[in-house]
């Protein structure tokens, strides 16, 4: 599946933007793609940086590498709940929330890479599990609905977009 084949029904419109970063690329080609380039971006971040937030009440870059993976494994529950046509709605998260209790600042940069190549392995065995049919079911969360193959490019997006934010306000200082 290409990006540029979901349907906008396929997503809140809140998620446009993490699909639309993404280009018209395969879904399996992404998710590959980024288990070794996101590791090697992580890697590329002084030591001294990653506790470092660019502004009071801001994530650090820690907490904000923890949160690409918690919302990785949220939205990873989600495709396979969805995938398996269970129809129960499902609830938002509180991000906020996660990453206080989180403890990512006590977490090294070799902790965070282990943590998303982990999670990331198993984000490309359970979409390369799905069929085109998985992948165009829907279900529904945070009151909205959301297709199964819309959840896989929202993790590839949902990345890139945080990747961005760190180049741009953590790491041009």
């Amino acid at each position: 599946m290409k990006s540029n084949e979901l349907l906008k029904s396929d997503y809140h419109e809140y998620y446009g933007p993490y699909i639309e970063v993404l280009g018209t690329n395969s879904l399996n080609e992404l998710l590959i793609k980024q288990l070794d380039n996101f590791p090697q971006f992580i890697e590329s971040i002084a030591d001294e940086k990653l506790h470092y937030a660019y502004t009071e009440g801001k994530w650090t870059i820690a907490e904000v590498l923890l949160h690409i993976i918690d919302a990785e494994r949220v939205f990873q529950y989600r495709a396979l709940r969805f995938a398996r046509n269970d129809t129960t709605k499902l609830p938002g998260f509180d991000q906020d929330a996660y990453v206080e209790t989180s403890m990512a600042n006590t977490w090294s940069k070799e902790d965070i890479i282990k943590a998303y190549r982990a999670v990331r392995q198993s984000t490309i065995s359970l979409f390369l599990s799905f069929n085109e049919s998985q992948l165009k079911r829907k279900g529904i969360a945070s009151n909205s609905p959301m297709s199964v193959g819309a959840l896989g490019f929202i993790c590839c997006g949902h990345q890139k977009h945080h990747r961005n934010v760190i180049r741009a306000k953590y790491l041009n200082t």
